[in-house]
């Protein structure tokens, strides 16, 4: 008796989720949406696997006569991609951990203690929110030549550490951190840095991943500034330096495609080794609700 009860149990909790309407519906939206993502990158990738004779073949056709890397090992001929990559690596890692930081710092500032002038200068930074970056370029680039940071690691880095909307998401989160944890260690004779150190920043971990990839894929990805600021082709990075090859072959919509899957590579690795703490940051920074 028990063991039918058991088995009819388990049966029931293991069948799948009827598709009611508004599944089916869901389900739908998800698919296009996926398909809407997927659909550029096949494209891209199948057009760099082409013949350069057939990328502009009307009608057009997903897959070539044959498949062949030459407009990769074209890319790869043209230009140094490999300092490239380690220039743009080492400015990504740079700026994200100093994002981190400094943006910890600051949210934890403007949440936790009271000084004067403390709301007027948090608006002022919620106000570098809607500054477009395009504004402040040319007082940037006049700054960073008085500076004799062109052509620099740190005159890329610098500008872009500035980071307002990620101290919005970091003062969101810190606020709902349980002020009696801090007070305990007042108490036990722990300073205010102590405590940030030891008690809120290992408490915002999700959060602080969030900020650090965010932070990581628009460093990556940044063209603008890096293509202002750096003449020297051995400071350049990958997006800068791709375009350079581009523009030195022409419209070649195979190598050009090329040059995007390449630059677009590592980003959809790191997508794929942590979208799990990229949801869970989403989830914790406090900003899923509002």
């Amino acid at each position: 008796m028990s063991t039918a009860t058991t088995t009819h149990t388990g049966g029931a909790s293991g069948r799948r989720p009827r598709l009611t309407p508004g599944r089916t519906a869901l389900l739908v939206v998800a698919l296009l949406l996926v398909a809407a993502w997927l659909l550029p990158l096949v494209w891209a990738v199948a057009t760099s696997l082409k013949p350069e004779g057939e990328t502009t073949k009307t009608p057009l056709e997903w897959i070539g006569s044959k498949i062949t890397f030459e407009a990769y090992a074209k890319v790869w001929e043209s230009g140094d991609l490999l300092q490239w990559t380690v220039n743009s690596l080492f400015v990504s890692v740079i700026t994200t951990l100093l994002t981190v930081v400094l943006c910890a710092m600051a949210a934890y500032g403007f949440i936790r203690t009271d000084f004067r002038g403390r709301r007027l200068l948090y608006g002022l930074v919620l106000a570098g929110i809607m500054v477009p970056p395009q504004v402040l370029i040319a007082p940037l680039f006049t700054e960073m030549v008085q500076l004799g940071l062109v052509d620099t690691y740190w005159g890329v880095i610098l500008p872009q550490v500035a980071a307002p909307a990620m101290v919005f998401i970091l003062v969101k989160f810190f606020d709902g951190v349980p002020r009696e944890l801090e007070e305990a260690a007042f108490v036990d004779g722990a300073g205010r840095w102590r405590v940030f150190w030891t008690i809120v920043m290992p408490l915002s971990r999700p959060v602080l991943a969030a900020v650090a990839i965010f932070t990581f894929i628009s460093t990556w990805n940044n063209f603008l500034w890096p293509f202002l600021v750096t003449t020297d082709p051995n400071g350049m990075t990958l997006p800068v330096g791709l375009v350079n090859v581009q523009s030195s072959f022409g419209v070649r919509y195979a190598q050009i495609m090329a040059s995007l899957v390449i630059a677009g590579l590592p980003l959809l690795v790191v997508f794929m080794l942590f979208q799990r703490q990229i949801v869970r940051g989403i989830a914790h920074t406090g900003l899923a609700g509002q």
